[in-house]
């Protein structure tokens, strides 16, 4: 009995052994055990909880709250670091994440009384997620990096960095503008609108928002540059929920931004500068980033048919073969440099034109003297347009020109429908709808090759 029971627990101990090696092989695996790599990292960490926590005495908070927070946060920040250096816990320094995410909106929730408080926790929030986050997944990770079926990859630096500098204009604009809402600045500039800016600030939407809604704008560019910063180029594959919360923030709720923002003419009755130009940028971080969420798609996609969970799948990732990545002779390099910064977007003339004829639509009521319901579609459908202009650049989100189409058929009927228009809107009205329908049926010249998802760039 003894000598027929040492085969199966040699099979057994291969068998752990076996599958304990597969497990290393996982990408997020490597995610876990890399904390314990750099332990130079969490002596950084440490450092900034010990300015955390002399920051209020320093610096002159005038608030008890904030005080109170910046010390018992920055204790929190050593303590975490210490688990993660002499507990040998990856968790604890994944959770200084979080903690680095409470600074960055302590100062709205306490609504900060100086400056001081809200630029250092503002600094500090996004050091201790760089190095308790971003700093640990930069990691090169084993396999290939370039999709099955894809002629480029999506997560490369060159990829990222116009996503980065677009998230950081975003967040030094709304930073400004947070501000004045917080009471550090007596007014904002505005070169076009006048006191337009300040209008917004000062309004009854901003005010519905329980803390600074421009500083709020300020969290979320943030975040943004930092996720736009975290893992290498085969981070498509291999960090599946981190592209998927990426994706999240950037597409869906950077959309809300935008229709918060088209919708200013009519809410509060004007325009703001700041506010359109952090929008457009934000409209071209949607496009730049939709290739790399699709791309995500199809690895998760891959995974579950090869029986894994989806579960599993999207915390864990996958490898990629060089066999399977690409496409034969017609793979992009993906060596970093300028020209990749923008593959997967293409500009063809009917999109500009479709963007040409928003801006006009927007503009229209001045120039006509149009009013009422009327200017405010002519505001509304106007950014519309060029919205989702602007996205339809993104290869494989050519799809979304179709609804720049019954906007078109709309902005014929407006006239009618909302009129009476002077005789000159309403002609202009039926020409740009023609246009528009005209312009956004056409799918144009597709560059590169997206795998399966070719089929849906119609």
């Amino acid at each position: 009995m003894t000598d027929g029971q040492h085969p199966n627990n040699d099979s057994g101990s291969a068998n752990g052994e076996q599958h304990d090696k597969n497990r290393e092989q996982e990408p997020g695996d490597m995610m876990l055990m890399h904390p314990l790599k750099e332990p130079w990292i969490q002596y950084a960490v440490i450092a900034l909880g010990l300015w955390l926590v002399t920051s209020p005495m320093s610096l002159g908070y005038e608030s008890t709250w904030m005080t109170w927070s910046d010390i018992i946060t920055g204790l929190v920040v050593i303590g975490l670091a210490g688990l993660t250096l002499y507990r040998d816990n990856p968790w604890a320094s994944y959770a200084n994440g979080f903690v680095g995410l409470w600074l960055l909106m302590a100062p709205l929730v306490f609504h900060a009384p100086t400056a001081a408080a809200y630029l250092n926790d503002s600094l500090v929030g996004i050091m201790v997620i760089t190095f308790s986050i971003i700093i640990m997944m930069r990691m090169e990770m084993e396999g290939a990096a370039v999709p099955d079926g894809w002629s480029y990859n999506p997560s490369t630096a060159a990829q990222r960095a116009p996503i980065i500098a677009l998230g950081l204009f975003g967040f030094f604009v709304s930073r400004y503008m947070a501000a004045y809402q917080l009471g550090y600045i007596d007014f904002v500039w505005d070169p076009f609108f006048g006191n337009g800016t300040v209008q917004i600030l000062d309004s009854r939407v901003s005010e519905a928002f329980p803390v600074s809604d421009a500083g709020l704008g300020a969290v979320a560019y943030a975040l943004e540059s930092l996720m736009g910063l975290m893992g290498d180029k085969s981070r498509w594959r291999t960090m599946p929920w981190m592209v998927t919360f990426f994706g999240i923030v950037v597409i869906p709720l950077g959309f809300v931004q935008v229709l918060l923002v088209i919708s200013q003419p009519i809410l509060v009755g004007t325009w703001c500068t700041l506010c359109l130009l952090s929008a457009f940028g934000m409209l071209w971080m949607i496009a730049l980033s939709f290739d790399e969420v699709v791309a995500m798609g199809q690895l998760l996609k891959r995974r579950t048919s090869e029986g894994v969970s989806l579960w599993h799948a999207f915390w864990m990732g996958g490898k990629l073969s060089e066999e399977d990545a690409g496409i034969a002779d017609k793979t992009r390099s993906d060596r970093d440099r300028p020209a990749g910064m923008f593959w997967g977007i293409s500009i063809p003339w009917y999109l500009l034109g479709a963007m040409a004829l928003g801006f006009w639509l927007m503009l229209s009521p001045t120039v006509f003297g149009t009013q009422g319901l009327l200017a405010d579609s002519s505001h509304l459908v106007g950014a519309l347009v060029v919205s989702f202009a602007v996205i339809a650049t993104a290869e494989p989100a050519r799809a979304i020109r179709f609804l720049n189409i019954p906007l078109g058929v709309w902005v014929i009927a407006a006239p009618w429908v909302l009129g009476p228009a002077p005789t000159l809107a309403a002609w202009s009205g039926v020409i740009v709808g023609v246009l528009l329908v005209a312009l956004n049926i056409p799918k144009g010249t597709i560059r590169d090759q997206y795998g399966f998802w070719q089929e849906y760039i119609v």
